[in-house]
């Protein structure tokens, strides 16, 4: 077995008390590609709020084999204020604040990698243009080359491919694959199954508590979706939710 770069222990974690990812506990071996997949309210986006320690666990623990200094996470588009005066290439230059520090002017090295990463996500040129302007789908092209930046070698994607257009979702495709390439460890939240099917070769299928964790083929069966759907309704029925951001 490969070793793990994440390993999930008992982890409950929780809003107000209520639980909203329960029990869980596996793997994420070193180099990996997961997606991880659920309804609404199943708790996916909190799992990588507690990978990542934005949220500390209620029960259990989340180990990180190198450290969570090597984990860059993408939240979701909305969690995100585009209104901040900020061009491009200054938000690109963000990902490396780790090596540069906070104070310290970005230097021509520095420069040169965000204009190395604008042109690898199609936004050749773009250094100079304000972050408002942009639309969805290149606004997310700027995060992909902010988290080239980090050169993480965890890569934690919350619905990376949500209300972008067909050909950037390819193009951030293709990065995702080049990633795992490199023997990154890249988890991601999806919602879209045939991508999941496609390209993501490990699934963890998530219904507040683990339904099923392993080969895509596998976890991704008739009968698991539909045991994930009958849990769904159920809560719906309870007049349980969670709001959006912490699906």
């Amino acid at each position: 077995m490969s070793e793990a770069a994440i390993t999930l222990d008992d982890l409950t974690l929780a809003y107000d008390r209520r639980p909203a990812v329960q029990h869980v506990s596996g793997v994420f071996p070193c180099g990996s590609l997961t997606a991880i997949v659920g309804p609404n309210g199943a708790g996916k986006s909190t799992l990588l709020k507690g990978i990542v320690g934005l949220i500390r666990p209620s029960r259990g623990r989340v180990t990180c084999a190198s450290g969570r200094a090597q984990i860059a996470y993408l939240p979701q588009q909305a969690e995100i204020d585009r209104s901040f005066p900020i061009m491009v290439g200054d938000a690109v230059a963000a990902g490396a604040w780790r090596r540069i520090g906070v104070m310290r002017a970005i230097g021509p090295d520095i420069r040169g990698q965000v204009q190395d990463a604008l042109s690898a996500v199609g936004l050749e040129g773009f250094a100079r243009r304000p972050v408002g302007s942009l639309s969805a789908g290149q606004f997310q092209r700027v995060l992909f080359a902010r988290l080239l930046l980090q050169d993480a070698s965890i890569i934690l994607l919350d619905e990376p491919f949500n209300a972008v257009d067909q050909r950037t979702t390819a193009d951030l495709l293709r990065l995702v694959r080049h990633w795992h390439g490199e023997q990154r460890t890249i988890i991601a939240v999806l919602h879209d199954y045939e991508q999941v099917r496609a390209h993501f070769p490990t699934t963890l299928l998530l219904a507040r508590r683990l339904l099923e964790w392993g080969p895509t083929a596998n976890v991704m069966t008739p009968a698991n979706l539909h045991r994930m759907r009958g849990m769904s309704e159920d809560w719906e029925e309870a007049g349980f939710c969670l709001p959006e951001a912490h699906r």
